[in-house]
C-alpha cells in the first residue's frame, strides 16, 4: 500500500481538501488502484490555524513500491496547479512499510494536541517518507504525515471515497446497494450486522474506517434505519 497524505490545500472560499484529494485519487486510479480516501480528524484548538474542521486527507493506493514516484509526480503537479494564495499545503507520500510507530504515535498525537513542523520533518526523516510543504506557511506538512500515520491503523475516520459510495446519494438505499456500491459492511452502534433492509442516506454514505474496512453504521429514528457519519 502507498499512502498519500494532503492538509490545508484550501481556504474558506475554495473547494476543501477532501474534494482535491478524491480528484487526485481519480487521476491516480488510471495508473493504480486506488483502495479508497479517508478523512482523519485533528486537534482543534484556537492557535492552529485552519478552514473549517482541521481535518486531513489520505490517499490509500494499491500499489508496488516502483509506482511511488509516478504517483508523487501527478499528485505534486495537480496539488500544485490547484494552488490557492492563501492556502499552506503539504504533501506526505509512504510505503506502508516505512510507517513506523513514531508515524503514527505523531498522527495519534496530532489528534489531542499541538505538534510542530520541527516534528513533523523529524519524523518523516527517520522513518525515509517523502514529505514537502507546497506553500504557505508550511503547516500543511503536519496534517499531512499525521494522516498517513493514522490512516495505517486502519481504525480512525471516515472514507470520503470508498468504491462508489459517493454515487449513494440522499435518499433510501436498500443494504445490498450499499454493499455492493463497495462499502464493506452495514451495521448498528451495538455491532449487529445487516444485510437486508432498506437505510435512509441523509446526504451522502461515509462509512467510518473499522479494523480496515468501510462500515456504515446506522440507527433507528422515527421507525425506520438512518446511516451516521462518524470518525
Amino acid at each position: 500500500m502507498i499512502y498519500i497524505g494532503l492538509d490545508d490545500t484550501d481556504t474558506a472560499e475554495s473547494r476543501g481538501t477532501g474534494r482535491l484529494a478524491r480528484d487526485i485519487a481519480a487521476a491516480l486510479s488510471r495508473k493504480s488502484m486506488i483502495f479508497g480516501v479517508t478523512r482523519h480528524q485533528l486537534f482543534i484548538h484556537p492557535s492552529i490555524p485552519f478552514t473549517s474542521h482541521n481535518s486531513c486527507a489520505v490517499i490509500h493506493a494499491e500499489a508496488p513500491a516502483e509506482a511511488i514516484s509516478e504517483l508523487c509526480q501527478i499528485t505534486k503537479k495537480m496539488m500544485l496547479d490547484d494552488f490557492i494564495v492563501g492556502s499552506d499545503p503539504g504533501l506526505a507520500i509512504a510505503l506502508s512499510e516505512r510507517v513506523t510507530t513514531a508515524v503514527v504515535s505523531f498522527g495519534l498525537d496530532a489528534k489531542k494536541t499541538i505538534v510542530t513542523k520541527e516534528r513533523a520533518k523529524e519524523v518523516a526523516d527517520n522513518s525515509g517518507i517523502y514529505l514537502e510543504s507546497l506553500g504557505g506557511t508550511g503547516d500543511g506538512i503536519i496534517g499531512a504525515i499525521a494522516g498517513i500515520g493514522l490512516a495505517s491503523l486502519g481504525n480512525d475516520g471516515r472514507f470520503l471515497l470508498k468504491g462508489r459510495n459517493r454515487e449513494l446519494a440522499a435518499g433510501a438505499h436498500s443494504v445490498s446497494e450499499i454493499l455492493g456500491a463497495g462499502i464493506d459492511a452495514v451495521q448498528t452502534l451495538q455491532g449487529t450486522p445487516l444485510e437486508e433492509g432498506m437505510v435512509k442516506i441523509v446526504k451522502n454514505a461515509t462509512p467510518s474506517f473499522v479494523e480496515g474496512k468501510a462500515v456504515l453504521y446506522v440507527e433507528q429514528r422515527d421507525g425506520c434505519l438512518v446511516a451516521l457519519k462518524r470518525n
